[in-house]
């Protein structure tokens, strides 16, 4: 049996798929499966992958269904204790594995690992920027503390323990937006995060990455599946009130008064600082200006998102 399981889910990934995988086979771990899972892809994805020879590869294709039912595909056909994720857009550092390894076996009651990421522009690489302290090479943290600026938990950058899965189940099949978050939440309720400062994983921008759409942001479905849970929670009702903020922004920028208005009602203000406050006052004519200045910021590696 392997000590990591690693998912990849692609769909329409032929220019960055290669890079992915070369990624993960020059780790300097080398103890691993790769479980690529191709949700119907409709360009070259199949080529490019066909392309790689390694044992420890295997390969499934099926039809698109999304990609929290092909999370939950590569779940159910990993053997290895520890579920790492990988999207077809993004790689690892050739540590990223020994690293994960190292921690595990210094701190085996922990059951999710978390690295610092990086994010890569068309024109630049940007640090993700934490609200964790920085005392020492790794920290035990509540997600929803960590989570106050860049969340403590990335899709490419976790390493979790199966048995996960069983307290808290899988990716919601329900959410098409935002279903890895969702799930983090579920984990932060249940579980702390050992977050490695160590840069070890990089977001590669894609222009057609839904997560990066200005219409990107949870569901109404996501806030009530928490609406009890928040009453008695402070930190999930922080980190609720986050994110509604930047729904509520993003509803105005695609002039959606009616649901940003249904948002913000939900919205405790004592949760946001005085510019989050300030930008929900904005018209969708500012908050555009100001969304081309924060653009231009990431694309130099200035600033962080004031839309989250």
């Amino acid at each position: 049996m392997p000590y990591f399981s690693i998912v990849i889910p692609v769909y329409n990934k032929e220019k960055f798929v290669a890079k992915t995988l070369e990624s993960v086979l020059s780790q300097t771990f080398a103890d691993f499966e790769i479980i690529i899972i191709n949700d119907g892809s409709t360009d070259q994805s199949e080529a490019k992958i066909s392309a790689f020879n390694d044992n420890r590869i295997q390969y499934f294709t099926k039809k698109n269904e999304g990609i929290a039912v092909t999370r939950n595909f590569g779940i159910e056909k990993a053997t290895a204790d520890y579920i790492c994720f990988l999207d077809a857009d993004d790689f690892w550092y050739s540590n990223f594995l020994e690293t994960m390894h190292h921690f595990i076996s210094k701190l085996p009651e922990q059951k999710v690992f978390a690295s610092a990421i990086e994010i890569e522009t068309k024109s630049k690489l940007i640090k993700a920027h934490y609200s964790i302290p920085n005392k020492s090479d790794y920290e035990i943290v509540n997600f929803f503390d960590a989570s106050q600026k860049e969340c403590v938990l990335w899709i490419s950058s976790v390493c979790i323990h199966k048995s996960i899965f069983d307290k808290v189940g899988a990716f919601d099949t329900k959410i098409k937006n935002g279903e890895d978050t969702e799930l983090w939440i579920r984990i932060g309720l249940e579980f702390p995060v050992v977050f490695i400062r160590k840069i070890l994983a990089r977001y590669v921008y894609d222009d057609k990455s839904i997560s990066r759409n200005s219409d990107y942001f949870f569901e109404s479905y996501t806030f009530e599946k928490y609406a009890a849970e928040e009453k008695k929670n402070s930190r999930l009702k922080k980190y609720m009130d986050l994110n509604r903020f930047s729904a509520v922004i993003k509803c105005n920028l695609n002039g959606d008064k009616k649901t940003s208005q249904e948002i913000y009602a939900k919205i405790d203000l004592k949760n946001l600082n005085s510019k989050k406050r300030l930008l929900l006052q904005f018209p969708p004519i500012i908050l555009r200006m100001l969304l081309k200045f924060k653009v231009f910021l990431a694309n130099i590696g200035l600033g962080n998102s004031v839309f989250r």
